[in-house]
């Protein structure tokens, strides 16, 4: 699986790393960045966390 932030849907409200602080970074600004963008069976749970956590569906998993 693949985690993917849409930069233009990014509101920067910073839930999405609350969820996922491994997968996760924000900027300066707050905006969510994709630390790796390969979700592993370890990180898995954390990455739909931060998926359903954002509420402008930004973040998106993809097989």
């Amino acid at each position: 699986m693949k985690l993917r932030v849409d930069p233009t849907a990014c509101q920067a409200y910073g839930l999405c790393h609350e969820q996922a602080p491994g997968l996760i970074d924000l900027d300066e600004w707050g905006y969510a960045q994709v630390k790796t963008a390969d979700v592993t069976a370890s990180t898995v749970d954390a990455a739909r966390a931060a998926v359903e956590a954002c509420p402008n569906a930004a973040l998106k998993l993809a097989s």
